[in-house]
């Protein structure tokens, strides 16, 4: 009996602390808990066509990229971008109702747990009652009272079988109270992956508008003929094979004088990847590694890693940092895509920089701080690329530069760059 001051004030808190509960409870559901996973597993294989249909989409859009250049292969390109962005529309309102489906099939549980803890709550009281009525009563007096040993006995033991009912019963509540907070933390996860599947589909529809747009303006511009098309695309290449020659001299000096020692240690995790890979469960694939084996830059020297991912795909900030540039290389019209295009590059607190280039939407600003995870843009096709990529670069902070370099727009970023891998 001398404990029942302790499990009083346990109780107390778990009284305290339960009615953070009840509103998000309170929404009844439109059908059963049944039901409803059927209808989240319909979703899901749903969702499961439509990724392999979203892979196979990219795997089309890889062959034509090896076609030799030619104005139908750029149609052919702009087509299959515009099918990837659709199909990135589909697929944000299949999770999007899923999503909607779990939040629902989750206010079911919520709703029972709470259901179970009101009725455990009902059990404890009851249960504090009966201890009350013999805490004043010592085994002496129970004893006097009875007219018999065995009848003594049998109270004693009513009892001790209270007491342990009520320990019993703290316990269940307590695990009940872990279910439900459990539940309550994965609720509040759905709905932010919620409200970030509303603004991925808001934003493939804006993408899907400019890709539409930038077809329009490949056939006006060439007046569909391949003649005008070759000699904007000489023109073009010329340009792009001036600016790369610059760059690439430019960060081979850098490169040449700067210590590595002054580095962050190599090791996994100091930076998270901007996009998921296919192994991860992913759609992105390495389709470029860093440094001299490239054969797209014909300096030879591939200054960051290259994931080939639909357009529009969500990219996030690899860690911590503030935006240091948000800007676009291209200028007006299709044939004026230069370097990176439209780019994000972000400053870590580790001297570290990432870049994230060719990017259809950026959603930050210079200026910005960003945590790791944060949603700063989407993939795309800007700049000089010859199909759907996200070019992702790490330079050391301290050597880097922003140079104007026409024919590009704005200003390029120049430094010291180091393999990515290293630190992903």
């Amino acid at each position: 009996m001398k404990n029942i001051n302790k499990i009083t004030l346990t109780l107390f808190i778990f009284c305290i602390l339960s009615p953070v509960y009840y509103s998000l409870a309170a929404d009844s559901v439109p059908t059963t808990q049944d039901q409803l996973q059927q209808a989240i597993d319909e979703k899901t294989k749903e969702l499961s066509a439509l990724n392999d249909k979203i892979s196979q989409a990219q795997q089309d859009l890889s062959t034509v990229q090896t076609q030799g250049q030619s104005l139908q292969r750029e149609v052919k390109k702009a087509n299959a971008s515009i099918n990837q962005v659709n199909l990135g529309i589909q697929s944000s309102q299949i999770n999007i109702q899923k999503l909607g489906l779990e939040i629902q099939s989750l206010k079911y549980n919520i709703t029972d747990t709470q259901s179970q803890i009101d009725a455990k709550k009902g059990a404890i009281i009851k249960l504090l009652e009966e201890l009350q009525q013999k805490d004043s009563e010592t085994i002496l007096t129970i004893f006097l009272q009875n007219k018999s040993l065995s009848d003594s006995l049998n109270e004693v033991q009513s009892i001790v079988d209270v007491n342990s009912g009520l320990s019993d019963d703290i316990k269940s509540l307590q695990t009940l109270t872990q279910q439900l907070s459990s539940s309550l933390v994965t609720s509040s996860a759905k709905k932010n992956d919620l409200e970030l599947e509303n603004k991925n589909l808001v934003n493939r529809q804006q993408i899907l508008k400019s890709q539409k747009a930038d077809k329009q303006a490949l056939l006006t511009q060439t007046k569909n003929q391949e003649k005008n098309y070759q000699s904007l695309l000489t023109q073009l290449q010329n340009d792009q094979t001036s600016l790369e020659n610059e760059i690439d001299a430019a960060e081979a000096k850098l490169r040449a004088s700067f210590n590595p020692n002054l580095l962050p240690a190599k090791r996994p995790g100091v930076i998270s990847w901007p996009v998921k890979l296919k192994k991860d469960g992913g759609i992105g694939v390495i389709t470029q590694g860093y440094g001299a084996l490239s054969s797209m830059y014909k300096s030879g020297w591939h200054n960051g890693i290259d994931i080939g991912i639909p357009v529009g795909t969500p990219v996030f900030a690899a860690d911590d940092g503030v935006v240091t540039a948000s800007e676009s290389n291209d200028g007006i019209g299709y044939w004026h895509r230069y370097q990176y295009g439209l780019h994000i590059l972000i400053a870590h607190p580790d001297n570290l920089s990432t870049l994230y280039a060719h990017l259809s939407v950026a959603l930050v600003k210079k200026g910005a701080s960003v945590k790791r995870g944060d949603l700063i843009g989407y993939s795309g096709n800007t700049g000089f690329s010859t199909g759907p990529h996200l070019h992702f670069g790490v330079y050391w902070t301290p050597s880097l530069v922003f140079k104007s370099l026409p024919p590009a727009k704005g200003l390029v970023p120049i430094g010291v760059t180091v393999n990515p891998i290293d630190y992903l």
